[in-house]
């Protein structure tokens, strides 16, 4: 069999060596082969659940020299740029939204890179092949999300739109314990934190921090029915299934964390994060009792504290939720880039996205003007 060579749409990261992606994609765990290719074998994407993998990839003499995670979708769920007044435009004017190009991390808000590869040349040389490709297919559009500030000057220059986002992050700055991040905080803010951490420790549970390697069967097991229960309280399906959290585990120990809060050794909460050696990123969260103040001491306060306590630089809190503003998280800008083919429907959303934009910088404004650390 001939080696590789050129650009190649890849249907399962099955066909792409793990050693081969992970040594381009970096060392963030939500861009590992294990797992990304855990939401494939374990039935998260793929199938009938509207998420199609295309990967794209670009191949030297048999070695992959720049990738990108890419899907074809017929829907817009699971993404957090909310595009359903485009797909909406569309439908009105009697034309077909989906399906529709998108590279992205499913289900998961983290920014990072996107396009990855050896060099910067084998970077943007794949990125004008996927609009090539994009273009060729006949499709509405091609999105591109959460990506660096780099990439996005690279995505404008090559006639993709920008949008603008807002998350909300806790940065490290060398604090030697919680109450030392504490003191940076204003005294209002300073007061509710401590108050809550109160009321939260007073229902007498125990919290356990655990990895791939301690968390049981059991433990996922449990874990999973939070998950499922949160999805149910908003009256939603949740995207994931039991044997994603126990598969991942297996194959990605060291980057996954599960907290679970306890009375008298029996669980009633817990919360997952992603790990890597920079961050923590808060994924998912569920309790089988509703106790108060419980939600913020698993999903930020002990995150942070983990945070403060194994060196990492930041946590990231996932998609929205200006309640984090108060308890210490700080509002970063993100992106997203967009392809549209149809010219009438591209000018439109340019223009959209120009009004949006002044928009965005106004929140930032003045969610700058409510920070919760004192002025220095």
């Amino acid at each position: 069999m001939s080696e590789k060579n050129g650009f190649h749409l890849i249907p399962s990261l099955v066909d792409i060596e793990a050693a081969q992606w992970n040594a381009i994609a970096g060392g963030q765990a939500c861009l590992s082969h294990a797992f990304l290719s855990t939401l494939e074998s374990t039935g998260c994407v793929g199938g009938k659940t509207g998420w199609t993998p295309q990967h794209a990839t670009l191949w030297h003499d048999g070695e992959l020299v720049a990738a990108m995670p890419l899907y074809l979708k017929v829907h817009s769920y699971g993404e957090y740029v909310f595009d359903w007044a485009w797909a909406d435009a569309y439908a009105r004017n009697g034309l077909d939204y989906y399906p529709k190009w998108l590279s992205a991390l499913p289900f998961c808000p983290i920014p990072g890179t996107r396009l990855f590869g050896r060099s910067t040349d084998d970077r943007k040389t794949l990125l004008a092949a996927v609009l090539a490709l994009a273009a060729d297919s006949g499709l509405s559009s091609f999105h591109l999300l959460f990506p660096t500030e780099e990439e996005g000057l690279w995505m404008r220059e090559a006639g993709m739109m920008l949008r603008n986002g807002v998350q909300f992050h806790w940065h490290n700055a060398g604090y030697a314990d919680f109450d030392a991040f504490l003191s940076h905080l204003n005294h209002d803010k300073r007061k509710k934190i401590r108050q809550e951490r109160r009321r939260a420790g007073g229902h007498g549970l125990s919290i356990r921090w655990l990895d791939g390697h301690t968390a049981t069967a059991s433990d996922w097991a449990f874990f999973y029915r939070c998950y499922a229960t949160t999805y149910a309280l908003h009256r939603s399906t949740p995207y994931l299934t039991p044997d994603f959290f126990t598969t991942l585990a297996r194959d990605m120990p060291d980057g996954v964390r599960l907290l679970l809060a306890e009375r008298d050794g029996e669980a009633l909460a817990g919360a997952f994060y992603l790990c890597d050696g920079e961050a923590l990123y808060g994924r998912y969260w569920g309790a089988t009792e509703p106790l108060p103040f419980l939600h913020f001491e698993l999903c930020y306060y002990q995150a942070i504290d983990y945070c403060i306590r194994h060196g990492l630089s930041r946590f990231e809190g996932g998609a929205q939720g200006e309640h984090k503003l108060s308890r210490g998280l700080e509002p970063v800008v993100t992106r997203s880039a967009h392809w549209i083919a149809d010219r009438r429907f591209r000018d439109a959303v340019d223009r959209f996205l120009e009004q949006e934009s002044t928009g965005i910088q106004f929140y930032l404004d003045e969610l700058s003007e409510r920070s919760p650390f004192r002025n220095t």
